[in-house]
């Protein structure tokens, strides 16, 4: 038996470190795949039954392409003449042959051309070509939906690399200053890497099979995450191991001790972010509630890494992974619990009468006179124990302060033309686009109407004030669409084309006056909905997908906080055994919440001039700061009820702030930094949710959970169990 013991021991970390080396090999290679299996457009992720999906899913019943629409803008600062004009019609036709007329503006000072492109990809080489046969003089740009796909694409392009770099970058940095160790820190990233790796196979393959929807938001989300929830797991993990290790010198005996002090932690705070990701599955919106299983595989394979792979690792190399710091094996006893030393002899003659050699285990530091935990943290524990009123009273009025400003944050989104941050050809050419021709040319509005309707949905059309011109599907016209009038349809060459028919219905395009992402133009869009209601026709396009996409997400902010707050709080309740505690910690964590909202509306309003935030921001920051924020309230109280069961409450929660302070602590600026790094890629909703989620948990690590839940538990001292009472 004890042969079979020691085989196991050397068997099975090595087994589990094989497995995730292999899980690893093939996860890995798939970082420069994702493209293959995700996708950025709108539209795709709109509910079912929104208008625009409606349209959309329909457009390639009226054309007989589905190729994205590129608008070549070409601008002068003097009148094109014949000449020059004959020039960027020559080199437009060159550019596509599937290429509509350039047209010439009013002012003559811009002409613009309609070129259909198979990918986003191709829009750098139509603008090379287009710029390489211009005249002298003309600037060329690209804008329309390539354009912007374009952009985003370019966004979201240094997601596998850059991200990537940064984010292991800082945590490395943090971990070394943490540790003060050569060795330890790479065996903690590389749990959060093996774990990365293993998650992004999964869903990967999973969004092969069309399970899932994934796009390069998700991507980087789902790469932030699980980086950051493993290596916080692996540091409650690490402190465990060490602290065990100070009363053993038997290594598995103290990764069990670790294991079995870790679990609890672990799974209550992983479970709580999962369930609170799975909550927007409830979302109308697919970006949405297919970030929710994503993020949680990210999740669940950030727990198996730190409670199996880590725990194999730290075994593997003992007390070398803290090389050059060293562990002191000795502890000096202090007035040793009897029921310990009871429970660590009974083990010593265990294995004893097993033939094993005894290990030197010595008693824990606990006492029956309780004395002061020292250090910073019991430093602040001793402020606390003396003006805990004072303290969680006033902090929780700095808090309200900022919450004042959460008026001022702009969520009501933002024009397509702002998602890119910095420099945007695609941007600058709508500029040059709205300022010589109608601002929505390029994006129409496309109205799919019953065919028996369509000309009384024309003449509404027409008569709307922010509508420019009318024209209409049709395979007999040259460019696929005819212009529209009161009289009907503009023929061409004394013949008039007729409308392309598909299920007894015909698609009309509005060109609008204003920008298609512009506030003026969405009103247009919403007046026009409600006043071709009767004529049975449905409204699409950019515009119109904005206006769904807006309107669902508040639907989504709306239905799913309440939720994810009832279902963590049920946790909670479960995992404390108590109704009081888990209400405060719940109360705390939204005033954190709310401060962070507020702090952020004023840093993008006054200092970064942001024009505004999409309606999903705040539901992200809302699932990301109450799921992980509440974490480090578990780490905390889960370790205030250990000591508690052992020294009463109020000085359980001095020893479970002092046990716990330094690896929350770590923890928490971890996984800042971490989310923090999705700053560097230039899309304004990542940058967003970067500042909102990096500094609501520092404000949780540092505030929250050091001062204003310990204070108001120590004044609230044993009733905080309610309604179970502490023995």
């Amino acid at each position: 038996m004890p042969r079979i013991r020691a085989v196991l021991r050397v068997v099975v970390p090595a087994l589990l470190i094989v497995a995730w080396l292999a899980g690893a090999s093939f996860g890995g290679p798939l970082f420069g795949k994702i493209d293959e299996v995700s996708s950025n457009d709108q539209t795709a992720y709109l509910p079912s039954s929104a208008e625009a999906t409606e349209v959309q899913q329909r457009l390639d019943e009226f054309n007989d392409s589905d190729q994205i629409p590129a608008i070549a803008v070409f601008t002068s600062e003097t009148p094109l003449d014949d000449e020059a004009q004959g020039l960027i019609g020559d080199a437009v036709s060159a550019a596509s042959a599937d290429a509509s007329p350039a047209l010439i503006s009013d002012d003559g000072l811009a002409m613009q051309a309609f070129v259909p492109l198979d990918s986003p990809d191709d829009v750098p080489q139509l603008g090379e070509t287009l710029r390489a046969d211009a005249p002298a003089g003309v600037t060329v740009q690209i804008t329309g939906p390539a354009g912007f796909s374009a952009d985003l694409k370019s966004g979201f392009a240094g997601i596998d690399g850059l991200l990537l770099g940064v984010a292991l970058g800082a945590v490395l940095v943090i971990l070394v200053l943490v540790y003060r160790s050569a060795f330890l820190p790479f065996v903690v990233l590389a749990t959060s890497l093996f774990a990365l790796c293993v998650a992004l196979l999964v869903v990967w393959w999973l969004a092969k099979w069309d399970v899932l929807l994934l796009s390069g938001q998700t991507q980087g989300i789902l790469f932030i995450l699980v980086i950051g929830a493993a290596t916080d797991y692996a540091l409650l993990f690490v402190s465990r191991f060490r602290e065990a290790l100070r009363h053993t010198t038997d290594r598995a005996h103290a990764i069990r001790t670790a294991w079995r002090g870790s679990l609890e932690p672990i799974a209550a705070s992983g479970g709580t972010v999962i369930a609170g990701l799975l909550c927007l599955l409830l979302s109308d919106l697919k970006s949405n509630s297919t970030l929710g299983p994503v993020a949680a595989i990210g999740i669940v394979f950030a727990m198996l890494s730190a409670l199996t792979l880590l725990p194999a690792l730290l075994y593997t190399f003992g007390r070398a992974v803290f090389w050059p710091r060293r562990i002191s094996e000795d502890r000096p006893e202090r007035d040793a619990d009897p029921v310990e030393s009871a429970t660590l002899a009974s083990a010593r003659a265990s294995r004893e009468g097993a033939g094993l050699p005894a290990a030197r285990t010595l008693p824990a530091p606990r006492t029956a006179s309780d004395p002061r935990p020292t250090g910073l943290w019991g430093r602040l524990g001793s402020l606390i124990a003396r003006r805990p009123r004072v303290i969680w009273i006033a902090t929780t009025l700095v808090l309200l302060a900022g919450v004042a400003a959460v008026p001022q944050l702009k969520a009501d989104g933002v024009p397509q033309s702002d998602l890119v941050l910095g420099a945007s050809e695609a941007r600058d050419g709508q500029a040059a686009l709205g300022e010589h021709f109608p601002g929505g040319s390029g994006s129409p509005a496309s109205i799919v109407v019953p065919e028996t309707a369509w000309q009384d949905a024309a003449d509404i059309l027409l008569a709307a004030d922010g509508v420019s011109d009318v024209s209409i599907s049709s395979t007999d016209s040259p460019s696929g669409s005819a212009p529209v009038t009161e009289d009907g349809i503009t023929g061409f060459g004394g013949s008039t084309p007729t409308p392309t028919v598909s299920g007894g219905d015909v698609l009309l395009q509005a060109t609008l006056t204003d920008a298609a992402d512009s506030e003026a133009a969405a009103e247009t869009v919403r007046a026009l909905r409600d006043s071709l209601h009767d004529t049975g026709a449905i409204v699409g396009g950019v515009t119109a997908t904005a206006i769904d996409t807006n309107d669902a997400s508040v639907h989504d902010r709306n239905l799913i906080i309440p939720v994810v707050l009832g279902v963590i709080l049920v946790i909670l309740m479960l995992l404390l055994r108590s109704i009081l505690a888990p209400i405060l910690l719940i109360l705390t964590t939204v005033l954190s919440f709310g401060t962070a909202m507020g702090v952020s509306a004023l840093i993008f309003n006054h200092v970064l001039g942001f024009p505004g935030a999409d309606p999903a921001v705040p539901l992200y920051g809302f699932v990301f700061l109450v799921a992980l924020g509440i974490d480090y309230n578990i780490f905390l109280m889960t370790r205030v009820r250990e000591e508690s069961l052992a020294y009463g409450t109020r000085s359980g929660i001095l020893r479970g702030l002092s046990a716990t302070g330094g690896v929350i602590t770590s923890a928490g600026i971890v996984l800042a930094a971490t989310f923090a790094a999705l700053g560097v890629i230039p899309i304004l909703f990542l940058a967003q949710l970067a500042f909102i989620v990096a500094f609501g948990v520092l404000l949780d690590t540092f505030v929250v959970r050091s001062l204003l839940v310990p204070a108001l538990a120590y004044d609230i001292g044993r009733k905080i169990w309610w309604p179970a009472k502490m023995r």
